[in-house]
């Protein structure tokens, strides 16, 4: 690696890795080795070292940033942007440009991490809230949670969650039932057969007025609007699923819903849909924040997060994450989600959309949006047109003669407008916020139908509400509180973004070094294409021909992570690494069904792994086994041969991730997958911690069959503030004939399992941050930045170990990309927990580690490569500091309860304020270093009562009252 200068192919290499080359000698040096390789070599096995240097096809050379973006506008010019009549949940809308430049393309909001520490994470866990009041005021119910990954995903937790609290749950597989309309949308049941043929759900598809609930359903799925546009009055089916003791589940439209009397009103137990159209563009099928509401008395039971308002120390009211007993860490192979990302990013998008418009400019939407489609229907019917339906909101069916649709939609397409084909004789059209007059006598001409312009603004300016059945019309009885209704005009509304960005710590502040969250660099040079209209303006089912630019893009991304894993085949489908865990699996179930081989359920997994991977086995069907850990961290090979060898004629797969959880690359991992291998089963690599490996091992080299990998973490995608996540999945030659297809769209994988996400290749406008990122390293600069990042890692662990013990290291005492830091003795020496030490990290302008996971007692670091020397040094000095404090605890110069660690975080207000009771003083507090005075970050709230905040559970912005 060379120093900072000159530009050009390579460069973008120097200014994504964090220390110059000088720095790197030092740090090296400070391990005791003479180079970076020298060091590489004593921490990473040879026994699973890649065979070749990273070579990649479609990049063998590194572009810069200029290139990079040359050649991506190249490929997003051979997209094609119609105007899109598709509808199927997925709409044209118009984002608010004050939302577009200072949320979605606004490092302080994209480079939040999840809001585990609610102390710095206020401004996003407020806007959070609004998105949750949001959901319940629309849909009529009690609870809602922060948001869910896509709307199929939503419609099959649903499923799930109604098995789970049904009275049937306990109905053997095979005997479990569940209704769904067949005017859902497609991919939605396609999502959810997929979930319930693993979990042995039989699904009954049928119309609504064919339910038959029989002693084995627990539970039915309806649409409202539904798919084609028809709205029945849902009250007589909710009072007979109730009375059969069936749970009722309702996929719908928010906007639809500014209109329309909420499912919650007529019965419904639990209501999802995409809050997609509340300014979020389609991007060929997402990132977008699908919305889960239930009723209160299963607010334990529902998937997701939930953010509550608590007090903080000082009694003001505060924000944090809610009963997270319900999360799959804890509950493991008893939860019944894996769902760990939400889509938090596009939740406050949407629920700025609803700040800015409030609930007048909502229904005025709506009401327009209806009203072009009244005058759609008017119209179409004068000029001899048949419309089938009897009620709609914005889509409506037309019958156009047998064998008619193809050729209409192919004229539609030709007029650059798209229709959906419903069947040989019937096209269907949906309209939205973005269509105009123009548009809408576009689109009459392709039906025959010739109108004037003042024709047609007469249609949209007489329309009424006709389409809606008078007794499912809501007035504006929503979106009550001050919040909603405030902040209108642009100046208020900038300020009110900005003031909630002010209370969250980003990236762009100061280093976030969780353990196995891999926060790094998300380069601006990366994040520009995603706000492209030729990325983020196609319908995921946009025909073949207008989506060309986006399949090279696939293309090249499959093909570079198929190189860089050693693997064969590739999905990009799964939009969350969960969901890649979850495909994984599913993959191998269907790989072993093809051999009949079906009997092979047991999955092992290592007593230290991830809480989503029993999670994902078991809604995968399969049955968990756990293997122990040595006093090492490592797997025990011993345990992991015997389970083997006890379960061999069962046994489905092993789940491991590497290097390990601990943050240690394991030498027996080879050995591992050939005790799997010989007992039948595949091995599923975790992909959580590839950050370590790129560039340096493959999996599919050292034995794996399977991996996902965290596109939102090593290749650069933003956590959002907890989402959006990318977790596709590469596998060997002989599992890719398994690999998820689509109802609606063709992905390749015609043979493969079913959907995983509810659009064909996920979150697709997302995914050219991770090529712009693998374009301008090349397959040097990815494994240059692999090398740095375990240097970075090993340099920590090093300066801190005096303090803070490692808990694990590999056989040469090095660590791998992260490593454990044992706080435990300081509860002994102090009374300090670590809690407490995260908490003080605050007041020095640190988010703190992974809290007490995988170990109790401890933090788990991470630096990444992105982070310099100088930043490393800075986080160490504080802990450094930190642990002094702990010193002097003991010694008795601080008192054990009332400390800087115990009153820790402190805020302005308390700092600032006229009585100061602590015995220490307000400097020690605030600026426990002489560099916080020069870039000091206020916790906006003191610590927060999570046990107050659990037992009075109030999640919606009337609890913060105003």
């Amino acid at each position: 690696m060379t120093e900072r200068t000159g530009f050009g192919a390579g460069e973008f290499s120097k200014r994504h890795i964090g220390p110059t080359e000088t720095e790197i000698h030092e740090m090296v040096s400070y391990l005791g080795k003479r180079s970076l390789d020298e060091l590489i070599d004593a921490v990473v096995p040879a026994s699973v070292r890649a065979k070749s240097a990273l070579s990649l096809s479609a990049f063998p050379a590194p572009l810069s940033e200029h290139e990079a973006l040359l050649r991506i506008r190249s490929i997003a010019d051979q997209n094609i942007v119609a105007r899109s009549f598709i509808g199927m949940g997925y709409y044209d809308c118009s984002t608010p440009p004050v939302i577009l430049r200072n949320i979605l393309e606004n490092p302080g909001w994209y480079t939040q991490y999840t809001p585990y520490q609610a102390e710095i994470s206020q401004g996003r866990l407020e806007a959070l809230l609004n998105f949750q009041t949001l959901v319940m005021d629309l849909t009529g119910l009690a609870i809602a949670n922060a948001s869910l990954l896509d709307e199929g995903t939503a419609a099959a937790e649903a499923m799930a969650m109604s098995l789970s609290v049904s009275t049937k749950a306990g109905a053997a597989v095979g005997q479990r039932e569940f209704l769904v309309s067949d005017s859902v949308h497609p991919q939605t049941l396609g999502v959810v057969a997929t979930r319930a043929e693993a979990l042995g759900i039989r699904v009954v598809v049928a119309p609504c007025s064919q339910f038959v609930f029989s002693e084995q359903t627990f539970g039915c799925l309806v649409q409202y609007p539904d798919t084609l546009g028809e709205i029945g009055d849902l009250s007589a089916l909710c009072a007979k699923a109730h009375q059969a003791g069936a749970l009722v589940t309702v996929a719908t439209d928010l906007l639809a819903l500014c209109l329309l009397t909420p499912p919650g009103s007529m019965g419904a137990d639990i209501v999802v849909g995409s809050a997609q159209r509340f300014g979020v563009p389609m991007g060929f099928g997402g990132p977008h924040a699908a919305f889960f509401a239930t009723k209160d008395e299963y607010k334990r039971s529902m998937p997701g997060r939930l953010i509550g308002v608590s007090k903080d120390s000082s009694g003001k009211p505060a924000l944090r994450l809610s009963l997270q007993t319900r999360e799959q860490h804890i509950r493991r192979e008893k939860a019944t989600s894996n769902i760990c990302t939400a889509q938090v990013l596009l939740a406050v998008m949407a629920s700025m959309y609803a700040v800015y418009h409030g609930p007048k400019g909502l229904r005025r939407i709506a009401e327009r949006t209806h009203a072009l489609t009244a005058a759609f229907v008017s119209l179409a019917k004068k000029g001899g047109v048949k419309v089938l339906n009897a009620t709609f909101f914005d889509t409506v069916q037309i019958d156009v003669g047998p064998q008619g649709a193809r050729t209409v939609a192919d004229n539609a397409e030709k007029a650059g407008l798209l229709i959906r084909v419903v069947s040989d004789s019937v096209v269907a059209v949906s309209f939205d916020e973005a269509k105009s007059s123009s548009d809408l006598r576009d689109l009459l001409a392709v039906f025959g139908v010739t109108t004037s312009s003042g024709d047609v603004e007469a249609a949209i300016c007489g329309a009424s509400l006709a389409g809606l059945p008078t007794a499912l019309q809501r007035s504006v009885d929503y979106l009550k509180h001050h919040v909603f209704n405030r902040y209108h005009s642009e100046t208020e509304f900038l300020r009110y973004v900005r003031k909630l960005e002010s209370r969250d710590l980003s990236l762009g502040f100061s280093m976030i070094p969780l353990g196995s969250c891999t926060m790094k660099l998300n380069a601006t040079s990366e994040m520009i294409p995603v706000t492209w209209s030729e990325f983020g303006g196609l319908h995921p089912f946009a025909p073949k021909s207008h989506r060309r630019g986006y399949e090279q893009l696939f293309s090249e991304l499959e093909r570079a992570l198929a190189e860089i894993t050693g693997f064969d085949g590739c999905s990009l489908q799964p939009n969350a690494g969960s969901q890649g865990e979850y495909a994984g699996l599913v993959v191998i179930r269907a790989y072993h069904h093809s051999r009949d081989d079906a009997k092979r359920t047991v999955c092992l997994i290592p007593k230290s792994a991830h809480g989503t991977n029993p999670a994902s086995a078991v809604m995968a069907g399969m049955e968990v086994v756990v293997v122990a850990c040595d006093q090492f961290g490592n797997v025990d090979l011993a345990d992991l041969e015997k389970k083997a060898i006890e379960h061999s004629e069962r046994l489905a797969a092993l789940m491991v991730t590497y290097p390990s959880t601990h943050g240690v690359f394991e030498e027996g991992i080879r050995k591992a997958c050939e005790i799997v291998h010989a007992h039948g089963g595949q091995v599923y690599m975790d992909g959580a911690n590839l950050n370590a490996l790129v560039g340096l091992v493959r999996p599919g080299e050292f034995g794996a069959d399977v991996c996902h990998i965290n596109l939102h973490k090593t290749f650069c995608i933003p956590h959002g503030g907890g989402g959006p996540g990318m977790g596709p999945i590469c596998c060997g030659k002989h599992l890719t004939p398994f690999l998820p297809n689509h109802p609606v769209v063709d992905v390749g994988h015609t043979n493969g399992v079913g959907p995983i996400s509810a659009a064909p290749w996920g979150s697709a406008s997302i995914l050219p941050i991770s090529w712009m990122y693998i374009a301008m390293m090349g397959g040097e600069g990815l494994t240059e930045a692999t090398k740095v990042a375990i240097l970075s890692a090993n340099y920590m662990a090093r300066k801190l170990e005096n303090d803070y013990p490692i808990y694990y290291k590999g056989s040469s005492g090095f660590v791998a990309h992260e490593c454990i830091l044992n706080l435990n003795e300081l509860k002994t020496e102090g009374g300090v927990e670590v809690e407490d030490v995260a908490k003080r990290l605050m007041d020095y302008g640190f988010h703190a580690p992974t809290v007490s996971w995988p170990v109790a007692g401890t933090l788990m670091v991470e630096p990444t490569e992105s982070e310099s020397k100088a930043e490393l040094d800075r986080f160490c000095e504080a802990l450094s500091m930190i642990r002094e404090e702990v010193r002097q605890i003991a010694s008795g110069r601080f008192d054990r309860t009332h400390n800087p660690l115990k009153n820790a975080p402190h805020t302005v207000q308390v700092v600032t304020g006229d009585m100061w009771d602590k015995p220490y003083s307000r400097e020690l507090a605030a600026f426990p270093a002489a560099w916080v005075r020069e870039n000091k970050f206020w916790p906006s709230v003191g610590r927060i009562d999570g046990v107050y905040g659990d037992r009075n559970l109030f999640c919606s912005c009337e609890a913060l009252g105003g």
